[in-house]
């Protein structure tokens, strides 16, 4: 359930931590990471399709009793595979684009209302390149022409969302980027342009990426890099806590938890919820 875990190379950048699901025997088999190739566009939408193909393979080869696990921060993916939305399959338009991203946030939303209450209700607010891509959808001429096959059945979701405490989530970021530029991020950016991605793509590839890009061009020091990369992840984080409260407002139960829970506490509270016998935590 991450943007860009689907991306072969982006590796550190991304968090994949693949030896985390190595360290079981058998290890844990996972879908939708490394999936398409880095100079591709993943969209929401095909997002949408690739998680209902999963689902229904996992679904009709272990069965309810084995549950399947959406692990990741993109609020936007989780919310249109467990609210079925129908998504406009529509390219991207880089001048609309362009000429949208020169407007201010507020009248970019107020526009987005007028054009499609519907599309303005599921778009993340809180982020002006989603409210620009929710208008280039609305402006389209094919924005109400819907594709996406969507299934049949529902999901019966059970959402745990962390928390941290402030001072502890600056010192975790600060520790994690420390180690992934220890494990050689930097390096990774810099196979990547070997690989024939261009500066620009790597921008739009997130964060860390475009910082160290930066970096490697010359434009900041490594020290600069490195405030400027763990600020913008401090506000990501900001950012995902916000989008999650308001995916709880619109109807999908969040139940919140500290970072201490452990995995086998989540497993306990998984089957609790199965016999209804689970309180929803505060």
């Amino acid at each position: 359930m991450d943007s860009r875990q689907v991306y072969q190379g982006l590796d550190l950048g991304s968090g994949k931590d693949l030896a985390e699901y190595a360290r079981y025997s058998p290890p844990v088999p996972y879908h939708l990471i490394d999936i398409v190739d880095p100079a591709e566009v993943y969209s929401l939408f095909r997002f949408q399709v690739d998680s209902y193909v999963a689902l229904e393979e996992f679904l009709g080869r272990r069965g309810e009793n084995v549950p399947p696990v959406l692990a990741g921060g993109t609020g936007l993916y989780l919310e249109a595979v467990l609210k079925r939305y129908a998504i406009a399959e529509v390219p991207e338009n880089p001048e609309l684009r362009a000429e949208l991203m020169t407007q201010d946030a507020e009248s970019l939303k107020k526009e987005l209302h007028y054009l499609n209450k519907e599309v303005y209700a599921r778009t993340d607010l809180s982020s002006k390149k989603r409210v620009v891509r929710a208008l280039e959808i609305a402006l389209s001429p094919r924005g109400t022409v819907f594709r996406n096959r969507l299934p049949d059945w529902t999901l019966n979701p059970l959402i745990f969302v962390t928390v941290c405490e402030r001072q502890t989530l600056r010192r975790r970021i600060q520790e994690r980027l420390a180690a992934r530029l220890e494990e050689g991020l930097i390096a990774e950016v810099q196979g990547l342009l070997d690989r024939g991605v261009s500066w620009e793509r790597l921008a739009s590839l997130g964060m860390e990426y475009r910082q160290v890009a930066s970096h490697l061009r010359g434009e900041k020091s490594l020290g600069e890099m490195a405030e400027d990369l763990q600020r913008e992840i401090h506000m990501l984080a900001k950012r995902q806590e916000t989008y999650f409260r308001g995916m709880q407002r619109r109807g999908l139960p969040v139940h919140w938890i500290g970072t201490e829970v452990t995995a086998e506490e989540l497993e306990q509270r998984y089957y609790a919820w199965k016999k209804n016998d689970f309180a929803p935590l505060t």
